[in-house]
């Protein structure tokens, strides 16, 4: 019997490592994800949290502003929480010769680094998040996906030691006139 089990493993490590996304797997897709082009100006965003077992815990609207001179970039974001909170984080961006991104916040650990292939941008980072009187540090996988010129949606995956425990989705929309959260 632990000849079948160990010969089902052996068969089943491809299709698990097979169902994993890499953004080479977008390269072909349109329209092609410009991030300076998308987020420069206004743009407002919609959102929610779900923890680990996939429960609503918070809602949020965001204002975000974007700046850019050349290749360095700045994303001003406000978010507004349905508990009340408000919560600012401002990005710096730098596009590099290859078109990869990196780039740091004030609670950002290190650096973000990502880039873009056809219709998908993809970002990771470890990010310091308050709960109660703690804070965790948490990898981010982010990835975000152009619907049209107006529009982009978001999934966020939150580890700590390689688990999810949060999963965020994100509607962004620039369409005039911008709707702001306040």
């Amino acid at each position: 019997m632990n000849a079948y089990k160990n010969w089902l493993l052996v068969l089943l490590i491809p299709v698990v490592f097979s169902c994993s996304t890499a953004l080479d797997d977008y390269d072909s897709t349109t329209p092609e994800f410009n991030l300076p082009r998308y987020f420069n100006g206004e743009v407002t965003a919609w959102g929610i949290v779900q923890d680990y077992s996939t429960k609503l815990t918070r809602r949020f609207c965001v204002d975000i502003v974007g700046t850019w001179q050349g290749n360095q970039g700045q994303l001003h974001e406000t978010f507004y929480y349905n508990d009340g909170e408000q919560q600012v984080r401002i990005w710096d961006l730098l596009i590099s010769d290859d078109g990869s991104v990196t780039g740091g916040a004030a609670d950002v650990i290190g650096q973000a680094s990502g880039g873009s292939k056809g219709t998908a941008f993809n970002w990771q980072y470890t990010l310091r998040v308050p709960v109660d009187n703690s804070e965790y540090d948490l990898f981010v996988d982010d990835w975000m996906f152009l619907l049209d010129e107006n529009r982009v949606m978001n999934r966020s995956y939150m580890k700590k030691l390689g688990i999810t425990v949060a999963e965020i989705s994100i509607f962004f929309d620039k369409t005039a006139p911008i709707r702001k959260c306040s």
